[in-house]
């Protein structure tokens, strides 16, 4: 029980909770019901107002959640509203929070200003976004489903690939993006154009395709022609930052009364590398909210900018989309595109209010205590403050059809699918759980006072938050497997069968990895119970030897499993083990794994001796054939989570 709860939290802590620059806000910002919260009347949005009102939640907040510090801007107009640093840049020199001067790193956000490169290379005729990219490459993407990947799958991420963590993050300064591309390229395991699933690897793609289109490096690119012409002269992608911009870095930390991180090298990085000011992000928000014109500055044409901020795909009408690069947020009445963001320290949002000229960004340089997520409740307390907003009643129609059809495990589209690192999907699956109300629950999503959100159906197979206005609808997708389209456009869960279905999958290997571990430590238990007694276990002839392999074949898949936990978890302190530091120790491992699994026909063998033997009674024959069911259980789940396939990207 304890080893697979060390892997689960360990690996689903990497992979869900967004380390990999994957925003994924799973909490509202109250307990209260909606309504109880969109009663009060509008207050006017003034910089003496917005300042008052964040200066009585944020300081609170980094106290309550440890966090070090954090930075804030709000443009409004064609205008910077309000910008103020928050707590310490540096805890130990005391050092505080500028927003006009100290550094965050806004992670994913970063991927806005690689998406915007991509749109300006594409308004000057020199990419199209509907070409396959491999005529602009000198390396090819697989071919895969007789469908290229185009950019504009890259832009909604449909492009269809795993989820990969190999060597994302490095401890060596200036990365190579064209060695990165070239190999670590992962496997196209959706149609494209089909299934939404987050990828680094697509936005660091198109980032290399802005390098070869321009005829210059992405950093010098972007800080030409957006850094430059926006005045943003405290913002770089350069991995280490510039002398100049160095000594303004914040720290970052896991928990504001921590030690610091290192700066975050991040090899994959025109998707998420950003180090930026508040005030210099306010100046990119102030562009793109004006049809990307800002003072003489123009970094896109109109038409361009709003092509960019159009819907481009979305599973469903009811649910938000993805727009060129930005990703929907439907919120208070309000169509709100906006882009979120992590490293291992820092977590940040960025919010456009088109129709109101509102942008507003937020970034902490630490984790917290996590019980919340602390962006998500400043953004919707404001939302709530400047544009209350009352929700629709429910309707009364029953929901136990819908209810009964959408039963059953969904597993998570950004997923590793052929390596190992699969068992992190499997232990992310979730379930529809139905409550004595009518409602709906999925344990993924969860309101801050950490009890699973409860949703009620608003519309055949839809579903809404009972305290908020995030949607869950569920359909078919082309291939008839029932999807559970989220409010988050950037991932979907699908339904799984049986044989990957976590529910029965993990009591299975539960129960299996119980019985190895209680045969390993009863036996030399009961081999001195039986010499202190004088007594001998009766065993036939070849008999004692495929026992002694039993043995061993549960030691070894004991410590395959224990090992590739306790890797794991050390690589998510020390992230660059994932990387070729530690593939030979995951390899070993696995080659553990892998002999585990073969020796289980040792263990079958010794189950069928047992039966045919005359000198085993009937308590040894099934003992016996439970050590064979152990085994197999083990191999049913090593054959899912890809444990016997060794691989150098994972």
């Amino acid at each position: 029980m304890n080893t697979s709860k060390f892997l689960s939290i360990a690996i689903l802590s990497l992979i869900f909770a967004g380390l990999f620059f994957g925003p994924l806000p799973l909490s509202s910002a109250a307990d209260e019901p909606a309504s109880s919260q969109t009663t009060q009347p509008p207050v006017q949005m003034t910089a003496e107002d917005v300042g008052a009102f964040l200066d009585g939640i944020v300081p609170q907040q980094l106290d309550r959640e440890n966090i070090a510090g954090a930075t804030v801007a709000v443009v409004k107009d064609g205008k910077l509203l309000f910008a103020k640093g928050y707590g310490f840049a540096d805890v130990e020199k005391r050092q505080l929070v500028a927003a006009d001067k100290t550094l965050f790193r806004p992670g994913s956000v970063s991927k806005l200003f690689t998406w915007t490169a991509v749109m300006q290379l594409q308004e000057q005729g020199k990419l199209d976004l509907n070409r396959d990219v491999n005529e602009y490459l000198d390396f090819k993407i697989p071919d895969a489903f007789g469908e290229p990947i185009t950019l504009k799958h890259i832009l909604t991420h449909t492009a269809g690939f795993e989820e990969q963590v190999k060597d994302l993050f490095s401890n060596v300064d200036s990365p190579n993006l064209g060695e990165y591309v070239k190999t670590h390229i992962p496997t196209r395991i959706f149609r494209p154009g089909t299934t939404p699933a987050y990828s680094n690897y697509a936005t660091a793609l198109a980032g290399y395709i802005v390098e070869r289109v321009s005829g210059q490096p992405f950093s010098q690119y972007i800080d030409q022609h957006i850094f430059k012409p926006l005045g943003m002269n405290s913002s770089s992608f350069e991995q280490p930052l510039p002398a100049a911009l160095a000594p303004n870095m914040s720290k970052g930390y896991r928990l504001g009364s921590g030690d610091p991180l290192p700066f975050e090298v991040v090899t994959a990085f025109p998707a998420g590398s950003l180090s930026s000011s508040a005030t210099d992000m306010a100046q990119f928000m102030l562009a793109h909210l004006q049809d990307g014109k800002l003072g003489e500055a123009q970094i896109l044409k109109p038409e361009t900018a709003k092509l960019m901020h159009s819907r481009l795909f979305g599973l469903d009408d009811a649910a938000p989309g993805m727009a060129h690069g930005f990703y929907e947020e439907g919120q208070n009445g309000l169509r709100i595109i906006g882009h979120g963001g992590d490293t291992i320290a820092f977590h940040s949002d960025l919010h456009l209010v088109l129709e109101k000229g509102v942008g507003f960004f937020i970034s902490y340089n630490s984790g917290g205590k996590g019980e919340a997520s602390s962006r998500t409740m400043i953004w919707d307390a404001f939302l709530d403050r400047y544009y209350p907003y009352k929700i629709p009643d429910f309707p009364t129609e029953d929901a136990s059809a819908d209810i009964k059809a959408i039963g059953g495990n969904y597993m998570i589209s950004r997923r590793s699918e052929k390596s190992f690192l699969r068992i992190a999907a499997i232990l992310g699956e979730d379930s529809v759980i139905p409550n004595s109300d009518g409602s709906i629950s999925v344990a993924t999503f969860k309101d801050p006072n950490g009890l699973p959100k409860r949703w009620k159906r608003i519309a055949p197979m839809a579903f809404r938050d009972v305290n908020g206005e995030d949607v869950l609808v569920f359909k078919p997708d082309s291939d008839g497997t029932m999807q559970m389209v989220l409010p988050y456009p950037f991932m979907v869960f699908k339904r799984v069968g049986l044989w990957e279905s976590s529910s029965l999958l993990l009591p299975v290997l539960l129960f299996s990895l119980g019985i190895m571990a209680l045969t390993l430590v009863l036996t030399p238990i009961a081999w001195l119970v039986r010499r202190h007694y004088g007594s001998r276990l009766e065993l036939g002839p070849g008999e004692q030897w495929p026992r002694r392999a039993v043995w061993l074949v549960f030691a070894l898949i004991l410590a395959a499993v224990i090992g590739i936990a306790a890797l794991t978890t050390f690589a998510f302190t020390n992230i660059d083990f994932f990387g070729d530091k530690g593939k030979p120790w995951f390899w070993l491992f696995q080659i553990l794994a892998i002999l585990g699994a073969i020796g289980s026909v040792f263990v079958i063998w010794n189950a069928v001796k047992a039966w045919m033997s005359s000198h085993r009674r009937i308590w040894g024959k099934l003992m016996a054939t439970v050590l064979a069911l152990a085994c197999l259980g083990f191999v049913w789940f090593a054959i899912v989570t890809n444990l016997l396939i060794p691989r150098s990207t994972y």
